[in-house]
């Protein structure tokens, strides 16, 4: 395994020095700067304040900001604005004003952020929605194709790795002596391939020692609606993820292989 904590330790490290921090004295608002990106293609900033014994996190409006400068409203559409509060319910996360919001303890701080900034990335994605050819939410098609073949899966799976911290995978397969976690992307760059590849790899020792199954990762990739980039691939098949382009999901061999991962 210590090729594979040599790579977490890497991606720590990649994180911690792209996070840069400053301070407005008059506001005493904080910025946190993240390396992950928005709709165009900026770092994602949380910003963050005290309230007595609180710690305030916001969006500071910027996400719904974004997504309505691409076309993307939000408030017209019931199926958008129910997918927003199903993500916000799920992260623990408020909207005020279209403003993201949360509020941590010194002891949950970590946590909280990291569910702030899960909430912001989920609800940036829903930029696709401003092209003609997209007209769902990916994750949902997937959900879909699910039902549609009788597949028994949890649904937003809940799972504390080996660094204490929550992550949040989208379905999850439970056969009787291996388990998978599902993550389906809409899109692949270079945020989010090595950010799940992390996800799973934290968890992956703490659940194999609750449940004594193996577990594996299976990444769906929508592949319809752009080409993807072979060095994708190439990661999620160097780290022994499973994966599925979207466009042969009917094909005999991608039936079998879901139908073995609920076995």
């Amino acid at each position: 395994m210590s090729w594979i904590e040599d790579r977490i330790t890497d991606y720590y490290k990649w994180v911690r020095e792209r996070v840069k921090v400053r301070t407005d004295e008059t506001t005493g608002w904080s910025v946190i700067s993240t390396p992950f990106l928005g709709a165009y293609n900026d770092p994602i900033e949380i910003f963050i304040r005290t309230n007595g014994e609180n710690i305030e996190l916001s969006d500071d409006g910027v996400i719904f900001d974004n997504l309505r400068q691409l076309g993307v409203n939000v408030n017209r559409s019931l199926k958008r604005k129910e997918w927003v509060e199903y993500i916000l319910r799920n992260y623990g996360v408020t909207i005020e004003d279209n403003e993201l919001r949360a509020t941590a303890t010194l002891e949950n701080f970590p946590q909280k952020k990291h569910s702030l900034l899960c909430a912001m990335l989920e609800i940036s994605e829903m930029e696709v929605l401003a092209q003609n050819n997209v007209a769902t939410i990916f994750k949902e098609d997937v959900k879909s194709f699910f039902d549609k073949n009788d597949l028994v899966y949890t649904p937003q799976f809940i799972m504390k790795g080996s660094t204490g911290i929550e992550f949040t995978f989208d379905f999850q397969f439970a056969g009787r002596k291996k388990e998978t976690v599902v993550k389906s992307f809409n899109t692949l760059n270079k945020i989010n391939v090595p950010n799940f590849l992390f996800t799973w790899e934290d968890i992956k020792p703490v659940r194999e020692e609750q449940t004594g199954k193996e577990v594996n990762s299976l990444a769906i990739v929508n592949d319809v609606a752009m080409k993807l980039k072979p060095e994708y691939i190439t990661a999620l098949e160097k780290y022994g993820c499973i994966y599925v382009p979207w466009s042969k999901k009917d094909s005999s061999e991608t039936i079998k292989l879901f139908k073995e991962l609920v076995a």
